[in-house]
């Protein structure tokens, strides 16, 4: 192509061909020159075009999270600016690579109170990793760039690039295809608490994600003995059908899996920031007599709240390079492997009987059940995609969900941002439109989403939402009824009629349990074909993760 292209979006354009990036999210701004762009480009990405730019921030979060690699949202500016803050939050936070390329004000009107101008670059500086306006032509191409290496390097992150109304129809510089980055490769050496350890402990954490491909996380824990964790962010990285396997860590971890954390000799951190939720009722000596090895690939990820080796590498390699090294002998942790098997079997077998008391009694339909049988019926394949409300939590304690070695699972980082697993299925079903995803939600994000149903249904994005309705926002009404004394005059969760109003939506409700698998069978069918389908169920406050005593994922 020539060194120079008529126009901002064009160069764009050109840019993410170059970079592989074929799908866009978003809303452009009034002046439609990118959907002009589109038309004229000789081979364009997909564009979804969405009605929420938050929605489309969450979409662009939930492929980036899926892929490992970075995706794409453009917006108008202005309030568009504004609405997209939530999703830049929750991509920040989910350390996911997403650029965000969005228009601005021509320079010649800045500071004239021109119509939607706003600082943007100062707005949306917190919430990136970098936060950019070209006002140059010769400049688009190298920051655009910048951006895309900016996302997808160290820990990855949100990017924001401006391109301002007068670059418009410009002539843009285009030259070359730009950098190519290689990865770090990792230390051979094995840190000492690692060798001598006796009983180890291995926690699996985001940065894991798509770096786990030759299954050195589970290979390290056969050699080990050691019991396998993973953060909420870090499931789908680690096989959770792998016998030494145990759950999430911290708020989600299972009650009998108490003993192993009050034992272990050595906490291994493999790409996890050790935020809150991750570390939530560590026993006191983890950190202090208990030494936590701390393996990312970016320095400012490493927590500052533990002692013990932090190694900055890519946590693959490194893994790889120590498997090849001197982990000490497997007989001085027989012990400690035997326990920690036996344990899985103990959490895997309390949990068939409670399914089997279930089956056999009058009660109604309950959420394990619900996640038992999206287990039995859908295809090993499938991505589930989760919000982080009062009954969709379930999913997250460890066995009433298991993502195995085939599966995939995107959730929201700590933020749990409202309506972000709604939205970011559609974004994981487009960028692998051949496997089944599932996003299963509360009512009360879904109905934060379901303005862009319509979007799902005119692209044919065939998300199967698995609907838990209890009349709105569940844990804030469980909140105030638990609160002492009750806050009885606040309602958060009311009937207010059909779920689903969007034309072309397949939608079933379902009650009973034995209606379930055939109603999830056929959901998933419809949805193989494009059409977006939802399962509601109605679900009570009482069935529920969180125990007014405080103990999670217990049924009863």
């Amino acid at each position: 192509m020539s060194d120079h292209v008529e126009g901002a979006w064009a160069a764009v354009l050109e840019v993410l061909r170059q970079h592989g990036v074929r799908t866009l999210f978003g809303l452009p701004g009034d002046d439609l020159e990118l959907l002009s762009a589109l038309e004229r480009a000789a081979e364009p990405p997909r564009l979804v075009l969405c009605r929420d730019q938050r929605n489309a921030l969450f979409m662009a979060t939930g492929q980036a999270l899926h892929t490992g690699s970075v995706a794409v949202a453009v917006i108008g500016k202005g309030p568009a600016v504004t609405n997209a803050t939530t999703g830049l939050l929750e991509a920040t936070c989910s350390r996911a690579p997403v650029v965000l390329v969005g228009a601005g004000t021509d320079v010649k009107h800045r500071g004239a109170r021109a119509f939607q101008e706003l600082d943007q670059v100062s707005a949306l500086a917190p919430l990136t990793k970098w936060a950019h306006r070209v006002d140059h032509p010769d400049r688009l191409v190298p920051a655009l760039r910048r951006a895309l290496l900016v996302a997808t390097q160290g820990a990855p992150g949100p990017v924001y690039l401006e391109v301002p109304d007068h670059l418009l129809t410009a002539e843009v510089l285009v030259r070359g295809a730009g950098p190519v980055v290689s990865g770090p490769t990792g230390s051979a050496v094995v840190p000492e608490p690692v060798r001598a350890s006796r009983r180890p402990l291995l926690l699996v954490g985001g940065g894991m994600r798509h770096r786990n491909g030759d299954r050195v996380v589970e290979r390290l824990a056969e050699r080990l003995g050691a019991a396998v964790f993973s953060t909420a962010s870090g499931r789908g990285a680690v096989d959770e059908d792998h016998p030494h396997f145990l759950g999430l860590s911290g708020l989600y971890a299972a009650p009998a899996t108490a003993p192993l954390w009050s034992t272990v000799d050595c906490v291994v951190s493999l790409g996890s920031r050790l935020e809150e939720t991750a570390t939530f009722g560590w026993p006191e000596p983890i950190g202090d007599s208990v030494p936590v090895v701390q393996l990312n690939v970016d320095g400012a990820e490493f927590s500052a709240d533990f002692s013990g080796p932090c190694l900055t590498g890519d946590a693959a390699a490194t893994v790889e390079h120590w498997l090849a090294g001197d982990l000490g002998t497997a007989a001085s942790r027989a012990e400690w492997a035997g326990l920690v098997t036996s344990t899985r079997q103990r959490v895997l077998a309390d949990h068939r009987a409670e399914l089997a008391r279930l089956a056999g009694s009058d009660e109604p339909l309950r959420v394990p059940e619900v996640l038992a049988a999206v287990q039995r019926t859908v295809p090993a394949d499938r991505v589930l995609v989760q919000e982080n409300g009062l009954q969709d939590m379930w999913s997250y304690f460890f066995p009433n969900y298991r993502c195995g070695r085939d599966g995939g699972s995107v959730v929201p980082s700590e933020q749990t941002s409202l309506g972000f697993g709604a939205a970011a299925a559609a974004g994981v079903k487009v960028a692998d439109p051949h496997r089944p995803v599932l996003a299963l939600v509360g009512d009360g994000a879904f109905t934060l989403f379901s303005s862009d149903l319509r979007t799902l249904v005119q692209e044919r994005i065939g998300v199967c939402y698995l609907v838990l309705r209890n009349g709105g926002y569940g844990w804030l009404q469980q909140q105030a009824e638990q609160h002492d004394p009750p806050l009885s005059g606040f309602c958060f969760t009311r009937d207010e009629g059909p779920l689903v109003r969007t034309p072309g939506v397949h939608h079933a409700v379902v009650q009973r349990r034995d209606a379930l698998v055939a109603a999830l069978s056929e959901a998933v069918r419809v949805a193989a074909d494009g059409t977006p389908s939802v399962v509601e169920v109605p679900v009570s406050l009482d069935d529920s993760a969180l125990r007014p005593d405080g103990d999670f994922g217990t049924a009863h």
